[in-house]
């Protein structure tokens, strides 16, 4: 299996000028830890949790600590972390050396990328561009919904249900983008978190109707309601 056979297509994406704020309620709304920077279609930076943890708004923000004459030697080390916590746009708080991988890059390699390199997930492109991302998550999900300790093999049949049901529901007002799909021998495996009932019986309709699929297994949360 490949990235492309279990990546979460529907990204949510910022530009580089968006607003922090406002991203951090993107990122709580949607329950993402981090969010790809692209500007024209190419991928630039990305913003996680630990991107935002030291923030001035929150308290948080690191106190100057090194001594006058240390900077000297060390470089401006405190004016950077004031621009971290204090700046309003996302290009001043993003981590720029973004890893990515290809949509054809192998599971295993993507697993020995994020174990490496000490990360939670990896966007994913295609000629350049973002496509989608792959997270620690994703890979938990091809595993379970393989049930076999081996390593199962990605068919074309699975592959162009997987991109059929993708359009499908992408095209509609309900799509979320907190569901991913995963297809194991013409079984569609649905994950996620859906807003209601409604949301988790829009997605079996629309896995029902899609040539070629001989099984549903569903696996999707729907969101508690909080009550105020």
């Amino acid at each position: 299996m490949n990235a492309a056979d279990v990546m979460t297509s529907n990204v949510i994406t910022v530009g580089p000028d968006a607003d922090v704020a406002a991203v951090a309620s993107l990122m709580t709304e949607h329950r993402i830890s981090a969010v790809p920077v692209v500007d024209r279609g190419r991928v630039v930076g990305i913003v996680s949790e630990g991107d935002l943890l030291r923030r001035v708004e929150t308290g948080t923000a690191p106190a100057p600590h090194r001594p006058r004459w240390l900077s000297l030697f060390s470089g401006d080390v405190d004016a950077t972390d004031y621009v971290r916590s204090h700046a309003r746009k996302v290009v001043d708080v993003m981590s720029r050396n973004v890893v990515t991988v290809a949509d054809h890059t192998p599971l295993a390699e993507i697993a020995a990328i994020l174990e490496s390199r000490h990360i939670k997930r990896v966007p994913v492109l295609r000629d350049g561009k973002l496509v989608g991302i792959v997270s620690r998550a994703n890979l938990l999900q091809a595993m379970a919904s393989s049930g076999q300790p081996q390593r199962t093999e990605q068919t074309s049949d699975d592959r162009a249900i997987r991109e059929t049901l993708i359009r499908e529901i992408s095209g509609q007002s309900w799509s979320t983008p907190d569901a991913n799909i995963i297809v194991e021998q013409g079984v569609v495996h649905l994950w996620g978190i859906v807003q209601s009932e409604d949301q988790r019986r829009a997605l079996m309709v629309a896995a029902e109707n899609t040539p070629g699929v001989k099984g549903i297994e569903d696996h999707m949360g729907i969101m508690p309601v909080i009550a105020f």
